[in-house]
Order: C-alpha cells, then structure tokens, then sequence
C-alpha cells in the first residue's frame, strides 16, 4: 500500500471520530498531533494548558475537566505520569469511567501497574466501555516520528478496533495478552533498559580513562553485537552533555519501582534493577530528577572522571 492509499485509509477510519486525548507532555504532544493531521477530531486536557498551546495553535480542542472531554470523546487516551494520576483520572468521581458514552474506548498509553489496568478494565465493562493498556517504548524521538512500540493488553475485538489509530503513533504495535498484559510486557522493557544503561554508560566512562575519543568508539560498538537503542540515541546525548529529557529520571524511578514491586510478588530476583534503580534514585536526591535518563552518566563522571 503506497502513503497516500495509507493516508487516505486512515482519514476513513477516522471520518467522524473524536479522540481526547488527556496528558499533553513531551510524548503526548508529539502522539496527539499525529491522530490530528490523521483527520481526528481532537479534544485535549492537561493540567498545565500552557504545554497544550501548540497542539491549540493547530486545531485541537481545549477542555476545562476530564469528566467533559470523556462525555464528549469516542475514544480516549491518557498518557499521565504516575499510577496514583491514572487510578484518579479514570477511577475517580470526575473521571473517565464514570463520564464516558456507553461503547467508548479507553486506551491508557501510561506505564502503571498491571493490577490498576485490570482494574480498570473490569470497571469500564460494568458501564459498557472498552479499556486497553496500552504503554509505549521508544522516547520522545519515537512518539515525534511516529515510530513508537506500542504494547496491548486487552480484549482481541477491542484491540482490532484500535488498531488503525495505534499505527498512527507507531510501528510495532503488538497484543500481549489480556486486561494488564501490557503493562507486564513494559515491565520487561523497564528492566532490559535498567541493566543496559549501566552497561551503555560504563562503556563511555572507560573510554573516556583509555584516552580514546567515545565518539569514535561509539560508531565502532552500536553497529556489533553491543548495540542498542540506548547506545545509538542517548549514549551521544550523554557525551555531548545534552540531559534534556525525552524520558524523566523521576518516570523511569517511578517505572522500575513498580516492575521491582511486581517482581518481587511473582518471587523473582532482579539484581540488575534493583542497582539501576539505587543509582538513579542517588541522583535524584541530587536534584536531578527532571533530567533525562541520559544523566546517569554523571554519576560515572562523578566517581570516575577526570577530577574524581
């Protein structure tokens, strides 16, 4: 199918839909404006209306309180920050659940507990609502260019439903499972990426004491057999000294608290987290917390660089 037989789908699927979309950060911004040059119709809520402006300047539609958006919408996606935002959102007097139209979607696009997306499943299909949890993996730079890995729990119907509008935000867009599956699947990510990040930034620390270039050195690892996306998108960030996030340390804190939490009811050792996670909640004690992921590699420079 050539881009424009593509395009010319989705505007299809799209011809008369509403999709609210809830939690306008550095992946949301990007996500939503996808689903709008789609043909969506979009209404946004954000706590902070100034992060929505741009996404405004364009044509989506501004709305006071959630309970609005979700009486309005036919689909609804979140992408918030914390399990305690997405439980209030959805669960809460004036949230989603209890406002939305019988035979609405909800597509929860945040990392948060399996337990809570069963939860919220169950409690949407008691007022005829389709939930999926559907978390994402691939940073700001993925949810810009439309390349984001979206990871599905939920009904099959359902999922076949939303399919068309989750290809509209990325490109490996898979079912895992039932209600929480999902998020499960994210919680390996969570944990592949822990141990890999102390992996990426020991690499450039030694490095940096062998007196090679790690610029260099880095095109010489990221195309073998060491290569990841870790490696090829933030291991330059962290030598450039850019800390600018595309993913918080506080959300990454706050995700592998929760993989470790669900690991630990399933009786499973995660060493690899449970150092990842030590040395990232060091730094946010430093205050670093609103620094990228990327800034892990201040700890090495602390410990190990040059002045150390």
């Amino acid at each position: 199918m050539s881009s424009r037989e593509r395009r010319k789908k989705m505007t299809a699927h799209s011809a008369g839909k509403t999709i609210g979309f809830i939690g306008i950060g550095v992946m949301g911004k990007s996500m939503a404006a996808h689903l709008m040059k789609a043909g969506y119709e979009v209404l946004v809520y954000n706590r902070t209306k100034q992060k929505a402006e741009e996404l405004l300047a364009q044509g989506a539609v501004w709305k006071d309180r959630v309970a609005e958006l979700a009486a309005e919408a036919d689909v609804i996606i979140t992408m918030v920050g914390y399990p305690k935002d997405v439980e209030e959102v959805y669960l809460g007097q004036a949230g989603i659940v209890a406002h939305a139209k019988p035979g609405s979607y909800l597509i929860d696009m945040t990392t948060s507990k399996p337990s809570l997306a069963q939860k919220i499943y169950e409690e949407a299909k008691k007022r005829s609502l389709h939930s999926l949890d559907a978390p994402v993996s691939g940073g700001d730079v993925g949810a810009r260019e439309a390349r984001l890995t979206i990871m599905v729990g939920g009904d099959t119907e359902t999922f076949e439903a939303m399919e068309p509008t989750f290809k509209l935000m990325g490109t490996n867009v898979i079912l895992q499972g039932g209600p929480g599956a999902g998020q499960h699947t994210k919680m390996s990510n969570q944990i592949a990426i822990a141990s890999n990040m102390i992996g990426v930034c020991e690499a450039i620390a030694y490095a940096k004491k062998a007196g090679l270039d790690p610029v260099t050195v880095l095109k010489s690892i990221e195309a073998g057999a060491a290569g990841s996306w870790s490696l090829s998108n933030l291991a330059p960030r962290m030598i450039a000294g850019n800390f600018a996030p595309g993913f918080y340390i506080k959300h990454i804190i706050k995700d592998m608290s929760i993989a470790l939490e669900a690991a630990k009811e399933m009786g499973l050792a995660t060493p690899g987290l449970e150092l990842s996670l030590s040395l990232y909640q060091g730094l946010a004690a430093q205050g670093l917390e609103d620094n990228g992921t990327q800034a892990l590699i201040k700890w090495y420079d602390k410990h190990f660089g040059e002045n150390a």
